[in-house]
């Protein structure tokens, strides 16, 4: 054979090789889904871990009110989003350095298949269940409370849970769960299977309304979105952040125009001027911010603009 047929020869060898790795690739299946869902911050002394609970699609066009659909379509079409929006579930778990404290567990499998990480994050992030001392609830609904139940065992079983007297009287009542509507005796359901067995277990301490929890960390009432709504200040060595829960829902549209409200909200007026008092307030002090529904991991700072608001998340750090 001479020298150019070797070359041909070598070249339409390595173009099949390269062919056949081509194919190998292309079948690799894809995975199509996230890593356990962690990000770490240092708030002074604190160490704070936003843990992430999955995320579920919500029709948020159809389900904010004080809006319009077109309107909304707008605000979420200048995000690069569209509804349905894939929307973030976020706890977040406080090392005190003397104390475990979780805010908010997540839905568990109370609102979906795509929810019910929070465990798996936490774990991820390096903490046991067992490890958790207090459990702070913004609110009652169940993607904050699903994850304190694992089928009928306790998942937080050296924990003390704590919530705001009026969400406890609302929600855990069998008198307003009998006269509940069709639509709304799951939220009562929810609540009640994942929060009696810790009353009956003797570990439900409610508080009423402001509350200095644990050294560092306080409750604030933010009643609206449910009676009891709570917001968490937690401060450490001059720094500070604020846990909103569900004190909003869609950063594109209600950053911008924080009247718009949802139908999950038990008093929508009280709601819209809980998060006008909390956006203004946080614009001017500067201090970080929190919130359940924020996409992941949910920290960040808020600006005022405009008439309105703009988010500025967390610069990512590697955290040493």
């Amino acid at each position: 054979m001479t020298s150019s047929n070797w070359l041909r020869s070598g070249l339409a060898a390595i173009a099949g090789a390269a062919l056949m790795l081509g194919a190998a690739h292309a079948a690799a299946p894809q995975v199509k889904t996230q890593a356990p869902g962690y990000y770490r911050v240092m708030l002074g002394d604190f160490e704070v871990t936003a843990l992430s609970d999955g995320s579920v699609a919500l029709p948020v066009d159809t389900l904010l009110t004080r809006t319009t659909k077109a309107h909304a379509d707008q605000a979420l079409a200048r995000s690069f989003l569209k509804s349905p929006v894939e929307t973030s579930v976020n706890g977040y778990l406080i090392n005190t350095g003397t104390k475990l404290v979780l805010i908010d567990t997540g839905a568990a499998k109370l609102f979906g298949p795509t929810l019910g990480n929070l465990g798996d994050s936490l774990k991820a992030a390096g903490y046991q269940p067992e490890q958790v001392d207090e459990i702070y609830i913004t609110h009652m609904h169940a993607d904050h409370v699903g994850g304190l139940m694992a089928g009928e065992k306790i998942v937080f079983p050296n924990a003390i849970v704590r919530a705001d007297q009026h969400d406890a009287d609302f929600w855990l009542s069998a008198a307003n769960l009998e006269k509940a509507s069709a639509e709304m005796k799951g939220f009562f359901q929810g609540a009640q299977a994942s929060l009696n067995p810790y009353v009956s277990a003797g570990k439900f301490k409610p508080f009423n309304g402001d509350t200095d929890l644990v050294p560092g960390i306080k409750a604030v009432a933010a009643p609206g979105h449910t009676p009891g709504h709570s917001i968490f200040v937690v401060e450490s060595q001059g720094q500070k952040l604020v846990l909103w829960g569900d004190l909003m829902h869609v950063a594109a549209v209600q950053f911008p125009e924080p009247s718009v409200t949802i139908q999950f909200d038990t008093d929508s007026k009280a709601a819209a001027l809980q998060r006008k008092k909390a956006f203004a307030e946080a614009a001017k002090q500067g201090y970080l911010v929190g919130s359940a529904h924020l996409s992941f991991p949910g920290l960040g700072h808020l600006r005022a603009e405009g008439k309105g608001y703009a988010f500025v998340p967390v610069n990512y750090s590697g955290l040493r």
